[in-house]
């Protein structure tokens, strides 16, 4: 298993805490089994000695019983002019004097646990050897601690299983999601979950709905773009056929022109196919930075000045009569509401009658930069004007049929991307008005 698995760290996490845990415990019943034997042994100690001392003589049976190499007590009385009157047996260490009560005695380097008690004339001692009083004590206390250490195994199992268990359902969601792909993108199911992992769960039936739906985007986008470019191409390649098979100068030079007029149509068409699919959603795209809209709007403007003067159409730039010079900033990425701009701008050259006019207004709002663009087309009706922002979407009413039905909608990415609202509506000057809300930094 590897360290970095959730299920090894918390195993080895728990093992360490129960490890720790047992120790301690071991520790302190150890202790407590020692000090209650300790405490056992000087009670055994001290009714031993009460006992001969309300005990006139020493029985024969007595002194046989007390006599006992096996017993690890030893009795000794003295008179009380010092004189021994009694040991339960020979012993070269036994202490020759007693302190009354409970004392540590060390004779000849072993230490003795003893009791003493004086009465009817006589210094009784019992006495044991400490070595003796440890070791019962610590085999005690081993068996007091045994059953602790004969359970941390098992502890440390059922841990485990306990572990494994509730880390099912993480295994369960990783089977799921690796179940899933491009062709398969259903929502994972989410019944009986965990409330930590549940949450997880929906993040990502959420980012798998999202998925989808970018999948059926693309799918859609590629299966419209090879639609609108088969018309052209196919144009193209009659017109070429035109030229290659006729003699005719004049006809010749009439499918020539056709066909560079085919192939700007076409290159235009790639052109826009490429912006829209570096400002869809999730494209890698130009970091937004503090820039004038008005300089923007003015660069177009100056690009599109030849168009409108070849179809006699006024184009012209209104700001604010009170600063006229005044600086319209804004967050934004330049190079794409450079192309922004020109597909609204260009939408309504295109769209209005030689001889009509484009006017494009700048302001400020609160909290927000205004752009907008009217013309004197036809406009586009009510109930139209939000479909026209999908792809290869045209306007009915338009009239115009050079078009891609790309421009809006690349303008409707752009905006946003810039967290920016861009809609269309009737404008005063008989056409349409497409207005564009960019909030202003603050």
């Amino acid at each position: 298993m590897s360290v970095r698995s959730i299920r090894t760290r918390l195993l080895l996490s728990l093992l360490a805490a129960l490890a720790i845990a047992a120790a301690l415990v071991a520790w302190v019943t150890y202790r407590n089994a020692l000090l209650d034997a300790e405490n056992l042994f000087d009670y055994q100690l001290r009714q031993m000695a009460l006992s001969l001392r309300d005990q006139g003589e020493i029985a024969p049976g007595n002194a046989a019983a007390l006599n006992d190499e096996e017993l690890d007590f030893v009795v000794q009385i003295w008179s009380i002019d010092g004189r021994s009157v009694y040991a339960s047996r020979a012993h070269r260490n036994l202490p020759a004097r007693t302190v009354l009560g409970l004392a540590d005695v060390v004779v000849e380097g072993e230490r003795w646990r003893t009791f003493g008690v004086a009465a009817r004339g006589r210094v009784i001692q019992v006495a044991q050897p400490v070595r003796i009083r440890q070791r019962l004590a610590a085999d005690a206390a081993w068996r007091a601690v045994l059953p602790l250490a004969a359970s941390a195994p098992l502890l440390a199992v059922l841990m485990g299983w306990l572990i494994a268990t509730s880390l099912s359902p993480l295994r369960r969601v990783a089977r799921e999601v690796g179940s899933r792909d491009v062709a398969s993108l259903q929502p994972l199911a989410d019944g009986g979950l965990p409330d930590e992992v549940a949450p997880m769960v929906r993040s990502l039936n959420a980012l798998l709905a999202r998925l989808d739906e970018a999948m059926a985007r693309q799918r859609a986008f590629v299966a419209d773009a090879a639609h609108e470019l088969r018309s052209p191409l196919t144009a193209l390649k009659l017109q070429a056929q035109v030229v290659r098979r006729t003699d005719d100068e004049a006809t010749r030079a009439q499918a020539m022109d056709a066909l560079v007029a085919g192939v700007d149509r076409a290159a235009r068409l790639v052109e826009q196919l490429l912006t829209l699919a570096r400002n869809e959603p999730g494209a890698a795209a130009g970091r937004l930075l503090p820039l004038d809209l008005a300089e923007v709007v003015r660069q177009v403007l100056a690009d599109l000045a030849p168009q409108a003067q070849a179809r006699g159409t006024a184009l012209h730039l209104e700001l604010p009569a009170e600063s006229p010079e005044a600086r319209f900033e804004v967050s934004g990425d330049a190079a794409a509401l450079s192309v922004l701009v020109r597909n609204l701008v260009d939408n309504a050259l295109r769209y209005t009658p030689e001889g009509g006019q484009v006017q494009v207004l700048l302001r400020h709002e609160v909290g927000q930069v205004l752009l907008q663009v009217d013309d004197s087309g036809p406009g586009i009706p009510p109930e139209e004007r939000e479909r026209v922002f999908d792809r290869f979407v045209r306007g009915s009413g338009a009239g115009q049929t050079n078009g891609s039905g790309l421009g809006l909608a690349i303008a409707r990415s752009v905006a946003q991307r810039h967290g920016a609202t861009l809609r269309l509506e009737a404008s005063p000057l008989g056409g349409l008005r497409a207005e564009l809300q960019l909030p202003a930094p603050a």
